[in-house]
């Protein structure tokens, strides 16, 4: 076997898609004419490998019946750290124990139904808060920067095991779209329990002391700590049992959102994407010694409320698999050091961001309402008389975010709009409408683990992993993330 490398137009690219195996997928936009760059398999003689082959060097998982496995490891948290961890320890005969603070896939979609259509926050069931975590409803993009971290292969492999498209085995910005991304939760959930795992939903735990299964107390088990960048009372419950926290950088702004057909003209310098569907983007800069970036980008989709608190407002975006609304929205967030915050409390990031999404609520309007302002707007300083049409379900109200978010994040903001203007102008323009605030974009809080054992350097046997612990940054790097934490407590098994 080997590969062929090809240059293609979209047209010529999507019919080859549709005959052979493609190992690597991306499109070039450098150039006015889009151009598409396939890696195609080949066999011994060079010829292209028909698309129905099988896939190559890909190993199905092999799970492990655990009914009655004499080994446990308790996992805080389904998202996917918990839930790839969970998929681990079966592959080693190693029985997982899940507790999750909110509801199973299906139903966590009714309390995110009645959010959007502004009738109610359930602060334990929402966007951020449930079954396969805060990705599963926010874009389900799989794409990670770090090639560091292990086999993000076998992420892909495992996603592609229950359900995903061939394309997140070859795209180089793969994405599942947050309508099928439920059903391979709700899939991966059943493989655990069939296999004889545990999972106990709408199950808070509020004191690593107290973990039980079926009022039964796991004593002496490892606990996998995958709770997410979101779970700040969790994170004060680890202050207080005395698990070594620290303040790492993060980063907070606002969303953007623009026509997707301006995106298109700008990305592609065509609105014709009938063979690449829509143009996203990835923008950055620095002002003032911080960078400001894009985060999140969902091109063809919406943003949703992605709070877990009464009396705050956050936004986060999605989309679908088919990435087809006529809107283009991305977090536009300014980098933010620990310096860049008074005192010495290791949790004072998380004081910041409730601080933020607290004002932003207070300028917006009833309930999940969410202060707007038309981008030309926010940068030139001038109030919104009225707002463009925009994706966000339960409402937007103008509002002056030129005026009330902090000088240090809005005036970056500002200048980073303009620099992005210059590479691509026309894209700071009042057809756009930012939307706060986006201040979960990554967490907070470090929770230091020995680089070698993964466990936390101050308690034995507990395994911070995933986004919440500070050391990944979307699906894909916490799930691998999740699935290491895992193999270090199966090589202590052996």
């Amino acid at each position: 076997m080997g590969t062929q490398q090809y240059i293609l137009s979209p047209r010529e690219a999507y019919i080859a898609e549709q005959q052979w195996r493609v190992v690597k997928r991306s499109v070039d936009a450098r150039q006015r004419e889009l151009r598409v760059h396939l890696t195609i398999l080949t066999d011994d003689k060079g010829n292209p490998v028909p698309k129905d082959a099988p896939i190559p060097l890909y190993e199905p998982p092999m799970f492990q019946d655990v009914h009655q496995a004499k080994r446990s490891v308790v996992i805080i948290g389904a998202g996917p750290a918990g839930l790839f961890a969970a998929l681990t320890l079966l592959e080693h005969g190693i029985k997982p124990i899940i507790y999750e603070r909110g509801k199973e896939v299906s139903e966590r979609k009714k309390d995110i139904a009645l959010l959007n259509r502004n009738e109610g926050l359930n602060p334990e069931s929402n966007y951020c808060f449930g079954e396969g975590g805060a990705g599963t409803f926010s874009d389900g993009k799989l794409f990670s920067r770090s090639k560091k971290r292990g086999n993000m292969q076998r992420v892909m492999e495992l996603f592609h095991y229950f359900g995903a498209p061939d394309t997140v085995l070859y795209e180089a910005h793969a994405h599942i779209g947050s309508d099928k991304l439920p059903g391979i939760i709700k899939r991966m959930r059943e493989c655990i329990l069939e296999h004889g795992g545990e999972i106990h939903f709408e199950t808070c735990v509020t004191s690593l002391k107290e973990v039980t299964g079926d009022g039964l107390r796991v004593t002496g088990a490892p606990i996998i700590l995958a709770i997410g960048h979101s779970a700040h009372d969790t994170y004060r419950m680890l202050a207080k049992e005395g698990v070594k926290l620290e303040t790492k950088g993060f980063a907070m702004g606002v969303r953007a959102e623009h026509p997707q057909s301006l995106i298109n003209k700008l990305m592609y310098h065509s609105t014709n994407v009938e063979y690449v569907g829509n143009a996203s983007y990835s923008l950055v800069t620095q002002v003032d010694g911080r960078g400001v970036y894009s985060f999140c980008m969902c091109p063809g989709g919406h943003i949703v409320p992605a709070g877990s608190e009464a009396g705050s407002c956050v936004v986060n975006g999605m989309s679908a698999s088919h990435r087809n609304s006529p809107y283009a929205n991305s977090g536009m967030v300014v980098q933010i050091n620990p310096e860049d915050i008074e005192g010495d409390d290791p949790l004072r990031g998380l004081a910041f961001q409730e601080q933020l999404e607290r004002m932003a609520f207070e300028h917006g309007g009833p309930q999940a309402q969410a202060p707007a302002q038309r981008l030309k707007d926010f940068v030139e300083g001038k109030a919104s008389k009225d707002l463009p049409a925009c994706s966000y379900l339960p409402g937007i109200v103008s509002s002056r975010l030129d005026e009330w978010l902090p000088a240090h994040i809005g005036k970056r903001l500002q200048q980073g709009f303009r620099d992005f203007d210059k590479k691509y102008p026309g894209f700071l323009t009042n057809d756009a409408v930012i939307v706060g605030v986006e201040s979960r974009s990554s967490s907070a809080v470090r929770i230091p683990r020995d680089p070698e054992t993964l466990q936390s350097v101050s308690t034995p046997l507990l395994y911070p992993c995933g986004e919440g612990a500070g050391y990944a940054g979307g699906i894909t790097s916490s799930a691998l993330d999740g699935i290491n934490a895992a193999l270090k407590i199966a090589e202590l098994a052996r």
